[in-house]
């Protein structure tokens, strides 16, 4: 967008008067505009009881002033009063700041006054959209609403235009079922054709269209006697032929909308079902949703919900920017082509939920031409949820290729916030909506207007007509009644009027929400600098933006070019003014200037995703993607209100996150990671972000400030991911098993890098503590027995002091007893196992059926049938479960059980799928029994006996052994592999838990630094509301 003229008249600084206006927009931060606002409530107020003592005065009150005094009326108010105080009070004290430029996290901000006001003095009055009855006022509004939105979008909506269709658009409760409804018209498009050609079919009744030369076009441009036409090609007419179809029957045959819909009742998808039809057509492959594997959980959902399966939602590879991968888009195009699968819609995001990111619309369109000229035709909906109201920043002649302008003019201090246009491409792909079918949009994101107000606008009005409760009949006409159309029934009538009265109030174009929007965006990319150039090498945490710098994308990009472009952030943009940094620019060539390397940072719109990581001590970067997510998930919840006993006045911002999960996310989350240092593995990467929907911040060094404090956060939480991470002296705990040989069971931490270790120990004790051990057993068959070292040691001592007749010092005790026997020497003989069990150590998925059955290590003295198991723990969260004295009865033919059994074996529970049981709950939820054996369970916390679990003594299981050739000290992942070699397996029989069973989910996963869940405390402090009434 071009300088605002008023700030420069002959070279003169002038008032920013688009920030003026902006200014007005909104109660404030420090509700410095709350006067207006309550002298309009005021208004709103006067003008209800006119409203009410104005209709048939000569009634007479119902309510008298002697009813008014009654003490029970005066009890009555003076506890709603009472309950308003406090709710009011609670409210205030723990609600997000939304309004504040300090909240940064989800897409919440102040609302907009005319929203508010529009909102607070429709309900009062509680008009309900479904029937104009119910609405007139209202009804007029969500028309009207839809107007400006489709004009917004660049749609027609002059009804005498007849060059290009009438668009239309109405109000929906978000923009999940706004998605929805977009599914719903695109699966009732589809089938329409199918439908019509049975009603066509000889001996019903418009078989006489069937006997006639009814034509109509392919999408390949062909014109051919419909009831000739293939399935396929049935399946791929461009939408306007199907549209055009129902007005052509009335011109060519006479045809009434009426009979039109009495006649396709019977046939269309939504009394058939698509099942029926797609047996009838002998459809062999479902009709496909296309996306970015980032979309929204609204679109598999949509799909569940429309009976096309979320499974028939395809997900389609992002780039490293998260937006849809082009050449994946088209692979899968070709294929559908290839295999005659017909494809509904492809849907450009625009404006990813989780990154700001919009795929290239119209590069999406452009493929849509290129495939309906071979044969494959589908709709294109663009889902605006977050981008659409960005198009009132597109100026009123944009075309594509105009080229995105920088701001270049000086102002004030106070109050000088630049216009910031969009990146030319994203320009282009917004201004390529106007192309799409259909647009969902939120007015409740960046429309600045309460929830719930979503939108769904079509290109081709008449689309509305498939999403109506009766038969399509897809005519011309004016309905006024609104609420016949989409998923709601009842809704309310104040999202609209709020919607219409924002968007009419501020003006959704280059004068309104544009020059807004601009200072929003102006605002993300000073943010984004911040996060660009916040870390520096000697810091004990680095900070990566999602979105790449311009010197990272550069041809031979250097770490040094990287950083020497870091600097110049530093120097030209953080800690500046506004006014300093239009200074820096004066007299630099375009395209030279601070601003247009502003404008380069940070997403397409206005989300700014990264992550953290962090250095140990000696200056080395973190590695593990499980450790750099734990200190981001301390970050939010440090920046976050997650307890009553959270002020938020006390936080200085408020940020969120998101998971880059690979499954979604491929090679743009492995880059990511890369980026960050950390290597590559199956792991979800967590990633902070922070929506930036307020223009105050940039004002003096408001965001400097912000940073600050944020950067002081950080670096308290790395010091709790360092001591978690550091390998120092501690204390270990150990299950005993067996009495002889005795074999030790590290109790492993996942959360504690001294302890994140599954290793079992074959050990030698004195012969005494030996027998003491054994006669403690036998006297307490249901105890657990525990050694601990006596003092802090490394764990390496530990395992490196094997076979070398070193020694270290524990005492023996139980949760029941505590200590029992002190001062016990502990000879480390032999390593049996020893597995790391860090994030890269990990498998991606849990074992599982039918491929491996519940893993477990089988170890002992084969000679003297003493043999015991751990579980092999592969992934977390997990569950430490312990066996001694196990019977196994290993079938005929079974060889090299002794030996599988010294080097430690892998034992599976066959019908066992350790997958459908993950993540076990607390061990105190256990059910946990002794079964049909003689000796009880054991473990932290069991509590009392209950019945069910499967891991108890006495049970019998079947199972197989296996080899483990690999080293007793391999890492993972992988570790199982040895399983599915038929080559390693000993054999298979049964199992008997004949002795004590150890169970415990709870010490393997506790997090020593774990916040507790805070959510009884909310309900308490909110059930503080209700008391009010007693």
């Amino acid at each position: 967008m071009a300088p605002d003229i008023n700030r420069l008249v002959s070279g003169m600084v002038q008032e920013d008067t688009s920030h003026q206006a902006i200014s007005s927009y909104f109660i404030g931060p420090h509700a410095e505009n709350l006067q207006y606002f309550r002298n309009n409530i005021s208004i709103i107020l006067d003008e209800l009881e006119l409203a009410r003592k104005n209709y048939f005065p000569e009634d007479g009150p119902f309510i008298t002033d002697k009813i008014q005094n009654s003490t029970t009326f005066q009890n009555k108010t003076r506890n709603v009063a009472k309950a308003i105080q406090k709710a009011a009070n609670l409210l205030g004290k723990h609600s997000l700041p939304f309004w504040s430029p300090r909240y940064e996290a989800h897409m919440c901000m102040d609302l907009s006054m005319p929203a508010l006001l529009g909102y607070f003095m429709t309900t009062i009055y509680n008009p309900n959209n479904v029937a104009i009855e119910a609405s007139p006022m209202t009804t007029v509004a969500e028309i009207q609403a839809g107007e400006q939105l489709c004009q917004l979008f660049g749609y027609n909506i002059d009804d005498k235009r007849t060059d290009v269709p009438l668009g239309w658009g109405h109000i929906t409760c978000g923009g999940t079922v706004a998605n929805l409804e977009s599914i719903w018209v695109a699966r009732n498009l589809k089938f329409y054709p199918l439908s019509l050609r049975l009603a066509m079919k000889k001996d019903q009744r418009l078989d006489f269209i069937e006997e006639s030369k009814f034509e109509v076009e392919t999408c390949a441009g062909e014109v051919r006697p419909f009831a000739e036409l293939s399935t396929w090609d049935l399946l791929n007419l461009k939408a306007n032929t199907i549209l055009d179809i129902p007005d052509r029957l009335y011109e060519e045959y006479g045809i009434s909308a009426d009979f039109l819909s009495t006649v396709l009742n019977e046939f269309n998808v939504q009394t058939t079902g698509k099942d029926v039809l797609e047996r009838e057509f002998n459809i062999e492959y479902p009709c496909q949703y296309m996306l970015a594997t980032t979309r929204h959980y609204s679109w598999p959902k949509g799909g569940a919900v429309a009976g096309i399966g979320s499974g028939n939602v395809v997900g389609i590879d992002v780039d490293d920017g998260a937006r849809v991968d082009l050449a994946e888009l088209e692979k899968a195009l070709q294929n559908a082509l290839e295999k005659k699968q017909a494809v509904f819609a492809v849907v450009a995001i625009v404006g990813s939920t989780e990154e700001g990111a919009v795929d290239p619309l119209s590069s999406i369109l452009q493929l849509r031409k290129k495939y309906q000229a071979q044969g494959l035709s589908f709709l294109v909906h663009g889902d605006a949820a977050w981008g659409g109201y960005f198009c009132s920043m597109l100026p009123k002649d944009y075309k594509p290729g105009d080229v995105a302008s920088i701001p270049n003019g000086v102002g004030e201090d106070e109050g000088f916030v630049p216009d910031f246009a969009l990146r030319a491409q994203t320009q282009e792909d917004l201004f390529a909506l106007r192309y799409a079918d259909s647009i969902t949009v939120d007015p409740h994101k960046a429309g600045y207007i309460p929830y719930p107000a979503g939108g769904l606008c079509y290109r081709d009005g008449r689309m509305r007509y498939l999403v109506t409760w009766t038969s399509p009949y897809l005519s011309r006409g004016a309905v006024t009644s609104i609420g016949i159309y989409g998923v709601e029934g009842s809704k309310p009538g104040a999202a609209a009027m709020s919607t219409w009265l924002s968007n009419k109030a501020i003006g959704l174009d280059e004068n309104g929400y544009g020059p807004l929007l601009n200072e929003v965006t102006y605002t993300c990319t000073r943010l984004s600098a911040e996060w660009a150039a916040m870390s520096t090498p000697d810091m004990n945490f680095t900070v990566v933006p999602f979105n790449m710098l311009p010197s990272e994308t550069a041809p031979n990009a250097t770490p040094q070019s990287i950083e020497t472009e870091k600097q110049r952030i530093r120097n030209e943009i953080l800690g500046k003014t506004n006014s300093e940094i239009a200074a820096i620019d004066a007299n630099r060539p375009a395209g030279e200037g601070t601003f247009s390397l502003l404008r380069a940072l940070g997403s397409d719109l206005n989300i700014n995703a990264f992550a953290l990581n962090f250095r140990y001590p000696d200056g080395k970067l973190n590695d593990d993607v499980e450790e750099a997510n734990y200190l981001m998930g301390r970050v939010v919840e440090t920046l976050s209100v997650d307890s009553p006993g959270d002020d938020p006045t006390k936080l200085p911002l408020f940020l969120t996150s998101t998971m880059f999960e690979p499954h979604l996310y491929g090679k743009c989350a492995e880059t990511f990671k890369k980026r960050l240092g950390l290597k590559s593995n199956n792991h979800d990467l967590m990633v902070l972000r922070n929506v930036v929907m307020n223009p105050f911040p940039t004002q003096g060094n408001f965001i400097g400030n912000m940073a600050n404090e944020f950067k002081k956060v950080v670096a308290a939480e790395v010091e709790y991911c360092i001591q978690r991470n550091t390998i120092a002296p501690d204390n270990f705990g150990f299950l005993i098993q067996g009495t002889d040989p005795i074999y030790l069971v590290h109790m492993p931490k996942f959360h504690m890098g001294n302890h994140r270790q599954q290793f079992i120990l074959h050990v030698k004790l004195s012969d005494d503590v030996r027998q003491q051990i054994a006669n403690l057993r036998g006297a307490n068959p249901d105890e657990a027995f525990l050694l601990r070292t006596s003092r802090k040691v490394l764990m390496p001592e530990i395992l490196s002091g094997a076979g070398s007749g070193a020694t270290f010092q524990g005492t023996v005790e139980s949760a029941a007893s505590g200590t029992i026997i002190k001062y016990v020497n502990v000879e480390v003989l032999r390593v049996v196992k020893s597995r790391p069990l860090n994030s890269v150590n990990r498998d991606p998925e849990y074992p599982a059926l039918p491929e491996i059955g519940m893993p477990f290590y089988l170890y002992g003295d084969p000679s003297t049938s003493d043999l015991h198991i751990d579980h092999v723990l592969t992934r977390t969260p997990n569950i430490q479960l312990s066996a001694d004295k196990v019977k196994l009865e290993i079938g005929k033919g079974a060889s090299g059980l002794d030996e599988a059994v010294k080097n430690g074996a892998i034992l599976t529970l066959d019908k066992i799928s350790e997958f459908a049981m993950q993540p076990f709950p607390p061990t105190s939820e256990l059910s946990l029994s002794k079964g049909a054996g003689k000796n009880g369970v054991s473990g932290s916390g069991a509590g009392p006996a209950k019945t069910g679990f499967f891991f108890r003594p006495g049970t019998t299981f079947d199972v197989s052994v296996f080899r483990d050739t690999k080293d007793a000290q391999a890492v993972g992942p992988g570790l199982l592999e040895v399983c599915k070699d038929p080559a390693n397996k000993v054999g298979s029989g049964k199992a008997t838990l004949a002795g004590r069973v150890f169970v415990d989910s709870d010490g393997v996963n506790k997090d020593p630094f774990e916040r507790k869940d805070a959510m009884p405390d909310w309900i308490e402090e909110f059930n503080s509301i209700g008391k009010e009434f007693v």
